[in-house]
């Protein structure tokens, strides 16, 4: 007999918004050893561990606050090198941790600096090519970075304007990247002594799915994808010196978007492509008899490989599918045997996980929607038997995409009793340049109307019930459900924007400083803020003036160190309803950004929805307990939410 929905067990919201206990482990260059993040006093620090006794790990970090969220190998396998950042402003400073010593190093001590990596290199022990913006905000600078004393040596100032640049595996600064607003477009230049030549363009349409990759070792080939002359990318082999361009491989229906090198060539070996589920195509076929033991050992899983020895005979392989968070494996190529390293979340083999479809919605104008269903546990086949509340979940960018996996959101929504929907609207990347050119200047136009018909299908399926459907949506997705609740209010019974937008024009005038590469992008594709005729449109299609619309209950969630959409995009719609009598639920972190990071914060806010979306849409929820310890959150409007918070609700889908 299938169980309803009160007989399956309630997830502990600890359980899926918490950080995972150990995530991401990385082989050394050597292969000796490996490197992942797990808990040291409840904050993700490094650990380390002989490749061939993980069960020895010990921590050589011991950072506070913040998790780190990035962390590799440097080339001479003694250094973890690491990001994090202190408040969420997203000014990352790189740490190197001395796996031998556990003495741990600020690489970048430079206030109000965004570091980032440039190149890791065998050619290069013992050394970083980084980039920092400190001499100019706009523009990051090169710089080698000797790891053993710190000492940093200017490579390159970055006064022509780059937005990215391209090395070769022996340091040399060879292409670059930046763009050309009188052709519509970026240029990729070619460094010559100490002149920039131009190489190739890349007309608008193709920038966002026409990316390098890397040099192969020699330095005579650039690796890039590129959709210039086709419309999904492609994986090309380009000769560095002469242009010519070789298609190494490509798919029908989807963007190339991972490729593998060889730890010793950095020659391709193998590229995958993502039209609903990860598919992988093979160059090597040494490489295709390793992925075909990962697909034997994890069969119906999803796969990529998260590292590799120089050597590449030893593999850190990451399994995952929806019912099962990721796992690692450790692949020894030489003995052809494959070890389980752990599962990320194995809190969470006791309980009942649901299966994700995969499914196609047509949009009104024969556009392909590729979404993402997860039904209730209880839920027998592809349909259930009486539609259900719902909750439609919009990713962010919007120059991203969702895919087939574990999605917490997704299995703490069926959990509840909802169905979850996620839809790739036009703009989302991976599916062509046709379909990301299909979203320029359709921001609560043609983009918002790939999510009503996404709901339309949804209830005409049996699936939604017209009267219960919540839309939620972080960044790009919390502008959809703020004009979810401003230019559709009929459409939902509630809606949770978070770290969302309000104010079009607002928005693009507070880019990071950093983000000026990405000016003529953010001008074509949402409209000039610049410009007089652009500042009206990006007014009409803003939520902030439409606040006499909502009808609906709306719960509000920001970080107040965001620097990508920034917290005056909340804090000037909540005044504006509060103005006019709308309630509205405002919940504040004063130590985020554009996220919900730290453990307690995450976990305090998804309480918090809880009590909302089970108020609105009458799923179960779980009583708050002490979810609220340790998290810094600000109830600032709609205080009368923490009543149901504190509640040991019924459940009341059994009433």
């Amino acid at each position: 007999m299938v169980p309803t929905t009160a007989e399956v067990p309630l997830i502990p919201r600890k359980l899926i918004f918490s950080n995972p206990n150990r995530l991401d482990p990385r082989l050394s260059p050597d292969g000796q050893s490996l490197a992942w993040r797990a808990l040291v006093d409840g904050v993700l620090n490094i650990w380390v561990a002989p490749s061939d006794a993980p069960q020895d790990a010990r921590p050589i970090s011991w950072r506070t606050g913040r998790p780190i969220v990035h962390h590799n190998w440097s080339a001479d396998s003694r250094y973890v090198v690491f990001s994090q950042d202190e408040t969420g402003d997203e000014n990352y400073h790189l740490y190197a941790a001395d796996s031998v010593t556990g003495e741990v190093r600020d690489l970048t001590p430079i206030p109000g600096v965004a570091a980032r990596w440039l190149l890791r290199s065998p050619d290069l022990p013992g050394e970083l090519l980084i980039r920092l913006n400190d001499r100019d905000a706009r523009w990051h600078d090169v710089w080698r970075l000797d790891l053993e004393s710190g000492e940093r040596t200017l490579l390159y100032e970055n006064n022509d304007q780059l937005g990215s640049i391209v090395c070769d595996w022996q340091g040399n600064l060879r292409f670059a990247r930046r763009n050309n607003p009188d052709k519509g477009g970026d240029e990729l230049l070619r460094f010559s002594r100490d002149t920039l030549e131009p190489w190739q363009f890349i007309p608008f349409d193709d920038t966002l799915t026409t990316w390098t990759i890397a040099f192969n070792r020699t330095g005579t080939h650039l690796m890039m994808l590129s959709s210039i002359g086709r419309d999904t990318s492609a994986l090309l082999r380009v000769d560095a010196y002469t242009g010519e361009e070789t298609v190494l491989g490509a798919h029908a229906t989807a963007d190339v978007t991972r490729c593998r090198l060889d730890g010793q060539t950095f020659e391709p070996t193998a590229f995958a492509a993502n039209p609903g589920r990860l598919t992988w195509m093979v160059l090597d076929p040494g490489v295709g008899k390793t992925f075909d033991q990962i697909r034997a050992h994890a069969p119906n899983a999803d796969f990529t490989i998260n590292s590799a020895s120089n050597d590449d005979s030893k593999w850190v392989a990451m399994t995952w599918s929806a019912e099962q968070p990721a796992v690692y494996h450790l692949i020894d190529r030489t003995s052809d045997t494959i070890s389980e390293l752990f599962d990320t979340r194995p809190e969470l083999k006791p309980y009942c996980l649901s299966a994700m479809q995969t499914i196609t919605v047509k949009s009104r104008d024969d556009l392909n929607l590729v979404s993402y269903l997860t039904l209730p546990p209880n839920v027998t086949g592809n349909r259930p038997a009486e539609p259900l509340p719902m909750v439609l979940e919009v990713h962010g960018g919007p120059w991203g995409r969702n895919i087939y996996g574990y999605h917490r959101a997704h299995q703490w929504y069926a959990n509840r009793g909802y169905a979850a929907l996620s839809v790739n609207y036009r703009a989302s990347t991976g599916f062509g340049k046709a379909f990301v050119k299909a979203g320029d200047r359709e921001h609560a136009g043609k983009m918002h109307d790939d999510l009503i018909d996404a709901v339309e299908w949804a209830v005409c399926e049996g699936i939604a019930r017209r009267d219960k459907v919540a839309i939620v949506g972080w960044s790009y997705g919390g502008y959809a459900a703020f004009v979810g609740a401003t230019f559709t209010p009929d459409v939902f019974c509630c809606a949770v924007p978070i770290v969302g937008i309000s104010d079009l024009v607002t928005m693009l005038e507070t880019i990071p400083p950093y983000w000026t590469p990405m000016r003529e992008q953010l001008n074509r594709r949402y409209a000039d803020v610049t410009k007089e005729d652009g500042r009206a449109y990006l007014r009409s299609r803003s939520p902030i003036h439409k606040v006499d619309n909502i009808t609906k209950p709306m719960l509000i969630g920001h970080g107040a160190n965001d620097v990508r959409c920034t917290i005056a995009q909340s804090d000037m719609i909540v005044s504006a309803m509060q103005d006019k009598g709308i309630p509205v639920t405002y919940v504040v972190f004063p130590d985020e950004g554009h996220g919900f990071v730290k453990s307690e914060n995450n976990i305090a806010f998804h309480a918090i929805v809880e009590a909302f979306l089970a108020r609105h849409l009458g799923g179960r929820a779980e009583p708050v307990g002490d979810d609220f310890k340790g998290s810094s959150h600000e109830v600032r409007a709609g205080q009368d939410i923490l009543e149901d918070s504190a509640d040991a609700w019924v459940d009341s889908s059994t009433q």
